[in-house]
C-alpha cells in the first residue's frame, strides 16, 4: 500500500522539482529565491525582484514549463489510448506510424515553404492520414486484428520515413534542410 502511495507522489515531487529548475536556469539566470518570490508574492520577504526578472518568469519560462507539462499529458494520454484501443502494451503512435506520417506532412510544408501554421496543419492531416492508411492496410481477408494493423503500422512507418528521408534529400541543404532538422529535432 505505501508503494501505491509513494510512488505517484514522488512523481509529482519530481515534477515540481525539475519544473522550478526549468525556471531557474536559461541564458539569463534566476536564483530558485527570486523564483519563488515571483510565484507566491509576499512569501520570500528579503527577496527583491527586478522587471526583468518578472518578464523572464512570466512571458518567457512559465509558458514553456506550463505547455510542456500539457504536451507530455498528451503524448501519455495518446499512448494510453493506443494501448487501450489495440489492447497491445507496444502499441505507441510512433508503431502505428502516426509519429511519421505527421513528420512526413511537416516536411513537405517545409519544404514547399509554408507557414508555421500550414506545417502543423499538414503534421495533422498526415497523422491522421497515416491512421487511415494502416486501418486500410490492416485488413486481411475483410477483418483486422490487432497483429494485423500493428504489423500494417510498422509497414506505414517505415513508407512514411522513407519519404522523410527522401524530402530531406531533395531539400535545400542551406536553408530547408535545417529548418526540417531543427523541426523534427523538437523544440519548446
Amino acid at each position: 500500500m505505501k508503494k501505491r502511495i509513494l510512488s505517484p507522489v514522488c512523481c509529482v515531487l519530481g515534477l515540481a522539482v525539475l519544473g522550478l529548475a526549468a525556471l531557474c536556469l536559461g541564458q539569463y539566470s534566476l536564483s530558485p529565491a527570486k523564483v519563488l518570490a515571483a510565484l507566491w508574492p509576499g512569501g520570500w520577504p528579503g527577496v527583491s525582484l527586478s522587471d526583468t526578472d518578472l518578464t523572464v518568469i512570466f512571458n518567457v519560462r512559465l509558458p514553456r514549463v506550463l505547455l510542456a507539462l500539457l504536451a507530455g499529458a498528451a503524448l501519455s494520454g495518446a499512448g494510453a489510448a493506443f494501448q487501450a484501443v489495440f489492447s497491445n502494451p507496444l502499441a505507441t503512435p510512433d508503431t502505428l506510424g502516426v509519429a511519421t506520417g505527421a513528420s512526413f506532412g511537416a516536411v513537405l510544408a517545409i519544404l514547399l515553404g509554408l507557414p508555421a501554421l500550414a506545417v502543423q496543419g499538414a503534421a495533422l492531416a498526415m497523422g491522421l492520414g497515416a491512421v487511415a492508411l494502416v486501418y486500410l492496410v490492416g485488413q486481411v481477408r475483410g477483418e483486422r486484428t490487432v497483429l494485423t494493423l500493428v504489423l500494417a503500422g510498422l509497414v506505414v512507418s517505415s513508407l512514411f520515413s522513407a519519404l522523410v528521408s527522401l524530402v530531406k534529400y531533395v531539400a535545400d541543404p542551406q536553408n530547408t534542410l535545417p529548418a526540417i532538422t531543427f523541426w523534427l529535432m523538437g523544440s519548446l
